[in-house]
């Protein structure tokens, strides 16, 4: 084999050649696929083209109008002096991934601005060469990560025609971006000889300029978080792309394996590590090495243009677990710098880094200093068959990518405005005295089978996990109740209609149609409200009053899910808009009633009734709380009585199914359920709540029943969604990572550790985690997005679980509706990419999933709400009893022990409704 020699890359990293060569470049045969929707889900047909054969199905599949012929070129020569930029404005091409709003949180921090995100396929060719090249809007480009291959064009859209056309202007691929870059120049695109996906590898690299004062090698610190199972083949890459990083060993590492080693520097301040080829030999780029004795194959983590500003790293320098990830692209940055820097041409000079930068974000002069506007030409130009300028397309960008289009608080004109005023009174210590939540509930609220009542519950509150809960029933003028159905037109994105059934508090109902959707009716009737911050100064909690009920799991396609495959029999979506309730501080057992009424009135009836009968609750025989058992326990739901929507050899198949997809790189991870379902007859759901708590509390457990509807939803949910507090800060703790207790204290500590590091539980959580960050990162200010609590386990009542924690700061200008409309579903029941997984898990799965999946919570009139998961629940519905359950299927999962972690996890619902 024979020798190739390494440099460290220098000035020639910035040249480049003429558009010649690259016309004239040889083509190689390329594995090639095409892509189409059949019953609502992902088909590929794979077939081999040649390189101007794949030319062509790009051109022709509408992402390239026409061929510019090299029509710009031509003003890109003149000789002009060039500053240093100041700023860096990036466009960032998201191929419909889950993890892209961290490169955007990180390139805003780093770069001074943030920058502007295009879907692959929002604009055509020629619409990004005006912002390109006739607006000069950018410095350079980033391509996200995405589900697929490079070799489909719908999964990359116009990233190919930019690595092509593009020479002159920096691009860094990230993963499916970096697999892009070899792919435009005829490397082949392989399966890896596994998936990776959540998982850590050491990484070595030649010294190029994108790894500068980075380390290099096994046990230097460098390691990084790896989510493809597709790869360049590198015994085929071409004489233009150079290797500048790879695998140190074939061996993966989980996160906590990572954490024996010191905490990683912001910079590495020692001299750069040499890297030592002389053990590597390489053919066509094909690296070997030797670990213990034997020949292992090793890996391409990053490439370059030998002669363009390109650059791929086949990793994910923005994930939470990536050491250095933030220095690479820090050194992006300054490989853009210096290559304008050392660029003459009028075009360059032309670039005005506060145009961009002040059409991206209204408030972006206060988030990087003063950035004064300057006079620029715009270039008209149209999206989905209307006219409008660079300047209006890239103000809305982030808008368009959330699906909301106004994000300003203006109140509906079809809405009235309401002024709403609370009065509260505190009773200090009062719950222990009167028997607890439970008793206070059942006094106040369970009378006539506590129809129309409400209870999020904190029923477990041990180590901080939950502190308050909130409970009440029909109440005074304000009470309704809303009632929301998809249409069947509206199973599809893009296709509105709802049917809304509103019921007042005299019993008076009213239906029509929503166009806006659910979502946007939540939010124009949230915006209409006014209050007085005043009034709830001293109250220790962020819910003084407004919406409580669920969202249902299919609600996901208006949030930029495809489609519903399966129709829900309940209601997508329900809510009481609760004026009056009781709140129970348990940490300090003080108990406060709240009446939210409009105007200044000065009615405070339901404010004295409740008082009389808290009052009247001391010194009374509490209720048992403890009821005999004599059924014994059963292990799985069908030992309960419960028929499953799939056999256990079919479950197991589908996650076959789902492996497959992964090895394919469809996905990181899938999310995949199934439903049990029991006929109960007439029975006091009440009861059945009652003993589910006692069997299984919950730190987000919760009770609704909705009468009108014959809906009563049991919920002893250990997972937060998303919480949005007074200050701002927005909270998602999602749950990946389950086991059972053991019968011992020794045997329960063993499993304990046995979750914890597991490196097949911490994948699962990592990717959740990162795809978390992105949905927080979509509507927090950039720089705020971090996790303060990674992969811990927190054990409960039947199942150890591993948890994470993951923060932001809200951005100014978006809503409480436009926080969850960014991030619901949540992503642990989804997988990511979440939008691909979505529509391939609608493909597998054999029913709707409802009201399991979704989302219990308040959102309350001061734009505050917190929301759970909806698991380890019982639905209730037309006397039939219904509990959902699944697991996250991963590269590393064996189907057999995923079915029986899906049975675990029904254990305790299954168990309360057989017992009870």
């Amino acid at each position: 084999m024979q020798k190739m020699g390494f440099t460290l890359c220098s000035s020639s990293e910035l040249s480049y050649p003429s558009l010649e060569s690259l016309k004239n470049a040889k083509a190689n045969p390329v594995a090639s696929k095409s892509f189409t929707r059949a019953g609502g889900y992902i088909k590929k047909h794979y077939f081999l083209s040649s390189y101007s054969d794949a030319r062509k199905l790009v051109i022709s599949s509408h992402l390239v109008p026409g061929h510019l012929e090299g029509s710009f070129m031509g003003k890109k020569r003149q000789m002009e002096p060039r500053k240093k930029l100041e700023f860096v404005r990036t466009l960032l091409i998201d191929n419909y991934d889950s993890y892209t709003y961290n490169i955007y949180q990180e390139l805003s921090v780093i770069n001074g601005v943030p920058p502007v995100v295009v879907r692959n396929d929002e604009l055509t060719w020629k619409d990004i060469y005006r912002l390109l090249y006739e607006d000069g809007a950018f410095d350079n480009i980033v391509i996200s990560p995405g589900p697929g291959s490079p070799t489909c064009p719908a999964d990359i859209g116009v990233c190919r025609q930019l690595l092509l056309e593009c020479w002159d202007i920096p691009i860094l691929g990230v993963c499916l971006g970096h697999q892009a870059l070899g792919y435009a120049h005829d490397a082949q695109i392989i399966h890896a000889s596994e998936p990776i996906h959540g998982r850590l590898s050491e990484i070595e690299h030649n010294g190029c300029n994108l790894f500068a004062n980075i380390p290099s090698g096994r046990n230097s610190r460098f390691k990084v978080v790896r989510y493809h199972s597709l790869v360049i083949d590198a015994e085929s890459l071409p004489k233009d792309l150079i290797p500048i990083a790879w695998t140190a060993s074939d061996d993966t590492l989980s996160f906590l394996e990572t954490q024996k080693f010191d905490a990683i520097p912001d910079a590495y301040e020692s001299e750069r590590q040499k890297a030592n080829f002389d053990s590597f030999s390489a053919k066509n780029g094909s690296y070997w090495g030797h670990v213990n004795g034997t020949k292992s194959r090793k890996v391409v983590m990053g490439i370059r243009h030998a002669t363009w500003p390109h650059y791929g790293v086949q990793f994910h320098p923005e994930s939470v677990a990536t050491t250095y990830g933030r220095q690479i692209f820090k050194n992006f940055r300054e490989i853009t710098k210096d290559y304008w820097l050392q660029t003459s041409s009028s075009f360059s000079s032309d670039r005005n880094i506060h145009y961009t930068a002040s059409m991206q974000v209204p408030h972006a002069t206060g988030l990087f200093g003063a950035v004064h506007r300057q006079s620029v030409k715009k270039a008209d130009f149209r999206v989905n068959g209307e006219a409008c300028s660079s300047g209006q397309f890239m103000r809305g960008a982030n808008q368009r990518n959330l699906g909301f289009f106004d994000m300003v608080n203006i109140l509906p004109p079809s809405l009235g405005a309401k002024f709403l005023r609370l009065k509260w009174r505190k009773f200090g210590h009062l719950a222990s005295e009167v028997g607890g939540a439970r008793n206070i509930f059942t006094e106040l609220f369970g009378k006539n089978k506590a129809e129309n009542t409400f209870w999020l519950d904190s029923s477990s509150t041990e180590k901080g996990r939950a502190r308050f809960s909130f409970m009440g029933g029909k109440g005074g003028d304000l009470w309704k109740q809303l009632t929301f159905r998809l249409s069947e037109e509206s199973d599809t994105a893009g296709e509105r209609g709802v049917h809304l059934l509103i019921e007042d508090n005299k019993g008076f109902t009213c239906s029509k149609i929503l166009e806006e959707g659910f979502f946007e009716y939540l939010n124009k009737e949230l915006l209409s409200l006014y209050h007085e911050e005043k009034d709830y100064e001293g109250l220790p909690f962020d819910f003084y009053g407004g919406f409580i009920g669920y969202i249902g799991y299919n609600l996901k396609v208006e949030c930029g899910a495809a489609s519903n495959a399966h129709k829900s029999t309940t209601p997508d979506a329900c809510f009481f808009f609760a004026d009056n309730l009781v709140v129970i501080d348990h940490h300090t057992n003080d108990v406060y009633v709240l009446s939210l009424q409009e105007g200044n009135t000065t009615k405070t009836q339901w404010l004295d009734d409740t008082e009389k009968k808290l009052v009247s609750l001391k010194g009374s025989a509490t209720r048992q709380l403890h009821e005999r058992i004599s059924k014994p326990v059963a292990n799985s739901p069908r030992e309960a009585g419960f028929l499953s929507e799939k056999s256990q050899k079919q479950y197991v198949s589908d996650v076959e199914k789902c492996l497959e997809y992964i090895k394919d790189g469809e996905s990181y991870e899938l999310c995949l359920t199934t439903q049990f379902r029991k006929f109960i007859g007439e029975v006091d759901p009440l009861r059945l709540y009652l003993h589910l708590r006692e069997k299984n509390p919950a730190p987000y457990a919760s009770w609704l029943n909705f009468s009108k509807e014959n809906l009563c939803i049991c919920s002893s949910s250990p997972e937060r969604f998303l919480r949005l507090d007074r200050n701002g800060i927005l909270e998602a703790k999602p749950i990946k990572g389950t086991i059972a207790r053991g019968t011992t204290p020794e045997k329960d500590e063993r499993l304990k550790l046995q979750l914890q590091y597991s490196e097949k539980d911490q994948a699962e959580n990592l990717m959740i985690v990162d795809l978390l960050r992105n949905d927080l990162g979509r509507v927090c200010e950039p720089g705020t997005v971090h996790v303060p609590h990674l992969m811990e386990v927190e054990s409960y009542a039947t199942v150890h679980t591993m948890v994470s924690t993951i923060r932001g700061k809200k951005q100014s200008n978006v809503s409480a509706v436009d926080c969850v409309k960014a991030a619901f579903p949540g992503g642990s029941m989804t997988g990511a990419p979440k939008l691909r997984s979505m529509e391939l898990l609608d493909s597998i799965e054999s029913c709707s999933r409802g009201i399991y999946s979704g989302s219990i919570g308040f959102f309350s009139y001061n734009q505050t709400f917190d929301l759970n998961i909806v698991i380890r629940t019982v639905v209730i519905h037309e006397n039939e009893a219904t509990i959902g359950a699944g697991g996250a299927i991963v590269a590393l999962s064996d189907p057999e022990k995923e079915y029986e972690e899906m049975v675990l996890k029904t254990r305790a619902p299954a168990n309360a409704v057989m017992e009870f």
